[in-house]
């Protein structure tokens, strides 16, 4: 009988052995445990924080208006939604398998462009950026063209020749000419902000690609003559132009062109070091900052959390750069470092310069704060650039 029982449980036992190692291995496979759970967690957080500063930004205005003091909380929220259903698609398509589609999205990204500059564009704010959709939607394609320039980018740098390690000059050049088709058409609107974070994309991914340093010191070159140039030829507006006057002078126009800046830090500066309380600033409640849902919703931050709230503003956007650089080093490819590298440098230079306008170091360019301020385009923009930070992760960590 102890002959006959061995043989027969042993391959009973085995079976179950490797089925229990298959359904291990599967559920290592899985996307969930692929995820950089510490890059979600930051961004979800940042949302969060997002949507209480915008609804404090704006719920005195709506309430003294006799309207739902919840509404832009409201659209917001949906904004994050539908941006989630956009970055879950981003992720969940091989990032290699973009390089084929790459033509399409940045050509669209081009017409999307062109539409701004037809009839079917509105302005907003001062910029023709915009085109309005029914039911009171608007759409600013220069949000979504940095996404296309960014995959275009990578797409041309990441064909390496066979024995080269950098580029080829013409791989170079032809970046920069894909870059400066969109550069154009957004200046044409003006928009000076967007079109400085692509030119910081593109000095990002040149430099990360392995680019040589004589295209590098060029791009920095060209860029200052062509920004003098703007404006000694008249190229930017008179607000824009403004704008840089406040900046180089604070004190200059205090009741006009530094009025923005002046009012920031004031109430930035009034927070101390826990703040007002969420709901209670006095210069956020009084409407003292136009746009402040928008381009100065961190000085909601400052005001009505403090410097602690702030800082931690601060501190989540650098969590973010920091998962997003250590994807680009892990990346197993040049086409999926590359692409990170150019979401890592958008969010940076854009941070920076959202941050750095509110403390009055860096001129008012009206570029909204990630993932903090309000705006559909640019929250749907910013979560597709997710997407495919978490793609390029969950393909690194492929068994």
């Amino acid at each position: 009988m102890t002959e006959w029982s061995t043989p027969r449980v042993a391959p009973i036992s085995l079976r179950r052995r490797e089925a229990s190692l298959r359904e291990r291995a599967l559920d290592r496979e899985s996307p969930l445990r692929r995820l950089d759970w510490l890059l979600l967690l930051a961004v979800v957080a940042l949302i969060g924080l997002g949507s209480l500063l915008v609804w404090s930004a704006t719920r005195q205005r709506m309430l003294n208006a006799g309207l739902d003091p919840t509404t832009f909380l409201k659209k917001h929220l949906i904004n994050a939604v539908i941006g989630t259903v956009l970055a879950s698609v981003a992720a969940l398509v091989d990032y290699r398998s973009l390089r084929a589609y790459a033509p399409i999205v940045y050509v669209a990204s081009c017409a999307g462009l062109l539409a701004v500059l037809s009839p079917l564009g509105s302005t907003i704010n001062g910029a023709h950026s915009w085109i309005v959709l029914p039911a009171g939607f608007q759409v600013q394609p220069s949000e979504f063209a940095k996404v296309a320039i960014v995959v275009g980018m990578a797409m041309i740098l990441a064909e390496k020749r066979e024995g080269e390690s950098a580029p080829a000059d013409g791989d170079v050049l032809l970046v920069l000419l894909l870059a400066a088709l969109p550069m154009a058409l957004i200046m044409l609107q003006p928009d000076l902000g967007t079109t400085m974070v692509i030119v910081f994309v593109v000095l990002g991914v040149l430099s990360v690609s392995g680019a040589r340093a004589k295209w590098i010191v060029g791009l920095l070159l060209a860029g200052g003559i062509v920004a003098f140039g703007a404006v000694q030829l008249g190229v930017l507006s008179d607000y824009q132009v403004a704008r840089f006057t406040a900046f180089a002078n604070p004190s200059a126009d205090l009741g006009d062109t530094g009025y923005n800046t002046n009012q920031a830090r004031i109430a930035i500066g009034s927070g101390g070091l826990t703040g007002k309380g969420l709901f209670h600033g006095t210069q956020t409640n009084g409407r003292f900052i136009p746009e402040q849902q928008t381009d100065f919703v961190f000085t909601v931050a400052g005001e009505e959390l403090g410097l602690l709230g702030a800082g931690g503003v601060i501190l989540l956007l650098g969590l973010v750069l920091w998962r997003g650089l250590r994807i680009a080093s892990l990346a197993t490819d040049p086409f999926g470092r590359l692409v990170a590298a150019g979401v890592v440098s958008w969010f940076a230079f854009q941070s920076f310069v959202n941050i750095g306008m509110t403390l009055g170091i860096m001129p008012v360019t009206g570029l909204p704060l990630p993932f903090l301020s309000y705006g559909g385009s640019a929250m749907f923009a910013n979560l597709m650039a997710v997407g495919l930070l978490q793609n390029v992760h969950m393909r690194s960590h492929e068994l």
